[in-house]
């Protein structure tokens, strides 16, 4: 499948390099000139174990490559990923204008299609935000949601260090829509990966999912820590503790695996 991303930051360009990894045709996009030139002279811009490899080979194959031409990039694919940063303002609240920005260009580029187009929020964005590209992308394409494209969203879950094997080997993929065939289209892009495709009717629940899981992980690690605290204090073992704890199935074997006392990666 001809895959376009929008981003190469930490997200767009482990899934640029892992869907290429698959056989599929990738563009990456970004603004930056010189981001662009590094990864089509098979450089990665940024560090994550097994990143550079990678890179190496799906650009070497002609799986991957990168432009800062959105419109043809967009044009010449079937699906694309929007994986921008949504960097906090100063009030706390995610700087969206990335993400809007993206829409816009996605917009003015599918105007000229003739086929159906999948547009896919892979940033960590809140819930309603994927929603609302809908009447911007409508507006500025004059095509029609449902029938000329369709709008997705897919949470990525990935921890620093381990990217690749995260996005290549998935616990499960969390893709939500309304549009029945964006939702068809991702689960054929993501068959490769995993089996264990979770489909939610909204976009909304996905964005939610995305957020519930990051809570969940804070809470468990904040958990760990102070437990940890309390068995440094006793002069008990934590790791002997929390393996115990762990055998119940209703917590998991995984428990003391959440990263309690590593500095952990939630996007």
């Amino acid at each position: 499948m001809n895959i376009s991303i929008i981003g190469t930051g930490y997200v767009g360009l482990v899934a640029g390099v892992c869907f290429a990894k698959k056989g599929n045709n990738v563009l990456c996009v970004d603004v930056i000139q010189e981001k662009v030139d590094k990864i089509n002279n098979r450089f990665a811009p940024i560090y994550e174990h097994g990143l550079p490899e990678l890179l190496k080979q799906v650009v070497e194959s002609g799986h991957l490559s990168a432009t800062t031409d959105l419109k043809n990039a967009v044009i010449n694919s079937q699906i694309t990923f929007i994986a921008v940063g949504t960097p906090p303002r100063e009030d706390g609240s995610a700087n969206l204008d990335y993400i809007y920005e993206a829409a816009r260009g996605i917009a003015e580029a599918i105007k000229s299609k003739n086929s159906y187009h999948v547009v896919v929020v892979k940033s960590t964005v809140s819930p309603g935000t994927t929603r609302s590209l809908i009447p911007i992308i409508e507006q500025g394409s004059g095509k029609k949601h449902g029938v000329d494209f369709g709008v997705a969203m897919n949470p990525e879950f990935l921890k620093e260090g381990v990217a690749i094997d995260d996005f290549m080997y998935p616990d499960r993929v969390v893709v939500g829509s309304t549009d029945k065939k964006a939702l068809e289209i991702l689960t054929e892009v993501y068959k490769p990966f995993t089996q264990n495709i979770v489909k939610m009717s909204t976009p909304d629940t996905a964005e939610m999912v995305k957020y519930s899981s990051n809570a969940l992980l804070a809470t468990k690690i904040s958990f760990v820590n102070e437990i940890g605290d309390l068995c440094k204090r006793l002069g008990i073992d934590v790791y002997e503790v929390m393996k115990a704890v762990g055998m119940d199935h209703r917590i998991g074997p995984h428990f003391l695996e959440a990263h309690a006392f590593q500095k952990m990666s939630m996007h």
